[in-house]
């Protein structure tokens, strides 16, 4: 497979990242129509995992990638905008974690996380990842490597 300038950066890290979620979100859709005995034990453990997944994403683009962003770029927009999408995401994951039923309310919740989610991934890929990958000087194959390592240290304290 031939290499590209964006392989392995930290912005094909985090978007690797938005796949695994886009497909958890698609297993937790097939759960909530259907009719098996336990499908609603399934969409709890589910959607704790979509929310650990989340939460530990969002805390390596808040601790590593947007303030090297804020750092290297003029125009942070988008990027506060980001901030503030992470947020109300956050209320969401909240609110999920603290049900202990998966009824119609629960997969409301989780079906509009998603719903923020796939909006949240559209504008870093259109317009976060391509003006971090255009900014000169900005290590973005190390700072993948600082991401992992952080992300691995995120998801071995709950694991």
């Amino acid at each position: 497979m031939p290499t590209t300038r964006h392989e392995a950066d930290a912005c094909t890290l985090l978007d690797t990242d938005h796949k695994a979620v886009k497909k958890m979100f698609k297993a937790y859709d097939e759960l909530a129509h259907s009719m098996a005995r336990d499908a609603n034990r399934k969409k709890l453990e589910l959607a704790r995992e979509i929310c650990h997944e989340l939460t530990v994403h969002a805390t390596i683009e808040e601790e590593i990638f947007y303030p090297a962003l804020r750092e290297a770029l003029k125009d942070t927009e988008a990027l506060a905008e980001a901030e503030v999408e992470h947020a109300g995401a956050k209320d969401l994951i909240a609110q999920i974690e603290a049900m202990d039923e998966a009824d119609e309310m629960f997969d409301a919740k989780v079906k509009v996380l998603g719903e923020y989610i796939d909006h949240h991934v559209k504008e870093e890929r259109n317009q976060i990842f391509p003006k971090a990958r255009a900014v000169r000087g900005l290590d973005l194959v190390a700072m993948r490597e600082e991401l992992l390592a952080r992300k691995e240290a995120l998801m071995g304290v709950a694991a």
